[in-house]
């Protein structure tokens, strides 16, 4: 067969066609391991959901003790600004009781409010630290110190007074809401209430400046800015009460001020006024009384102070200047919380007197187990509390708020 007569394209030699290549070993490689890469992901994921829908078993709130600093050598004295109090006449009659450091008992008058120039999570710098790790999610024992100066809206109820406390829907109280959480051990514990906050600005900065958190604020119903000092105070781990102006022996000569609670009043004014004090400010635990040795010795005005306490889900902290033991027996009747200071730390205005005071302090927790002190906001109280605070914790005492010792006297 000529080349004419060949099929077409015989006449030339058969191309070898080129062989198709496969992918490469490298491209293979990384297309399993981003394949592996995202089963993982999915198998992570499915896990965590697993836990955040089934029940933690474990307790919602951890102890963990840091070890103590190395020591170092105290600084001097801090001071800042002038002090100056109110030229009141002082009430009479016995209203205060102030114990000092060899235990005898003298009965001083009540003192004016002070006037100045101007993570329940933190732990006072200084001394052996507990710190309460705990589940956000248990509302029981305490706000977190990141929320701890919004008010739970649950707790509210509106009044024209503002919002005042009160018990959840779901049986929670205002006091177990905002108090401070603690370890919840049975060792030597000291609670100290600093009142008269609001009165100034210099003066309510200091406080919650310079003392440890662990010391609970009572705020003043006639300050200025009580919402501001309020979120400040809790943002620093401090638990809170109000005070509520209550009439002296010797009034009206002896005054604590407007919206008094008086013997003379209806008790629909008296829980009216008291209402005014509630709707000042929010986040508090409970009342404490200001002044008020005459309204608090009669069973009769007490009686709807406490039963609206107890309505509301709130405690009620004595100072030491309405102190007997009727109110005591009164309270618990009611089912409101009480406690009562042991000691008034600053009857006198002596830095070595008031150490004395928190020396018996010390002891009387030694040997019952807790110790409850109160004192104002003055330049030489607050510098001296916060000074003894960190030195008492390396003694092994525990610092802790108003609430935790009220709610074991109900």
């Amino acid at each position: 067969m000529t080349d004419l007569h060949a099929p077409l394209g015989r006449d030339k030699p058969a191309q070898k066609r080129p062989r198709e290549r496969g992918p490469r070993r490298g491209a293979r490689s990384t297309r399993f391991a981003l394949v592996a890469a995202a089963v993982l992901l999915l198998v992570a994921a499915g896990g965590n959901l697993a836990v955040l829908l089934a029940g933690d078993p474990a307790p919602q709130t951890a102890l963990l003790r840091l070890p103590e600093p190395a020591p170092t050598t105290p600084d001097t004295e801090v001071t800042t600004g002038a002090v100056t109090r109110d030229t009141a006449p002082q009430e009479t009659g016995g209203d205060r009781a102030a114990v000092g450091g060899t235990g005898t008992v003298n009965r001083t008058p009540d003192l004016p409010l002070p006037t100045f120039d101007d993570g329940g999570d933190q732990v006072s710098p200084g001394g052996p630290k507990i710190i309460t790790v705990r589940d956000p999610a248990a509302a029981n024992i305490g706000q977190p110190l990141q929320v701890a100066h919004l008010p739970e809206d649950a707790a509210l109820e509106d009044s024209a007074f503002g919002p005042l406390p009160v018990r959840t829907e779901d049986g929670r109280q205002p006091m177990e809401i905002y108090a401070r959480p603690w370890s919840g051990t049975r060792g030597k514990r000291i609670a100290i209430v600093i009142g008269g906050l609001g009165l100034s600005q210099t003066g309510s900065h200091r406080a919650i400046e310079a003392l440890p958190p662990e010391i609970t604020l009572a705020f003043a119903p006639t300050g200025n800015s009580l919402q501001r000092w309020m979120r400040e105070a809790r943002k620093k781990g401090h638990e809170l009460l109000v005070q509520v102006p209550m009439e002296p022996h010797g009034y009206p000569d002896v005054n604590p001020g407007p919206r008094t609670l008086r013997l003379a009043s209806s008790a629909e004014t008296n829980l009216e006024n008291l209402h005014w004090a509630l709707g000042r400010l929010t986040n508090y635990t409970g009342v404490m009384n200001y002044m008020g040795a005459r309204f608090a010795a009669s069973e009769d005005a007490m009686a709807p102070v406490l039963g609206d306490l107890a309505y509301r889900g709130l405690l009620f902290f004595n100072d030491g200047a309405a102190g007997t033991d009727m109110l005591a027996d009164v309270a618990r009747q009611r089912g409101v919380p009480y406690l009562e200071a042991d000691i008034v730390i600053d009857a006198s205005r002596d830095r070595a007197d008031i150490e004395a005071r928190l020396k018996a302090l010390e002891e009387l927790a030694s040997a019952r187990g807790y110790a409850v002190g109160s004192g104002s906001a003055l330049e030489l109280t607050v510098g001296t509390v916060a000074d003894w605070a960190n030195d008492a914790k390396k003694r092994g005492f525990e610092l802790v708020g108003v609430a935790s010792l009220a709610s074991e006297n109900r």
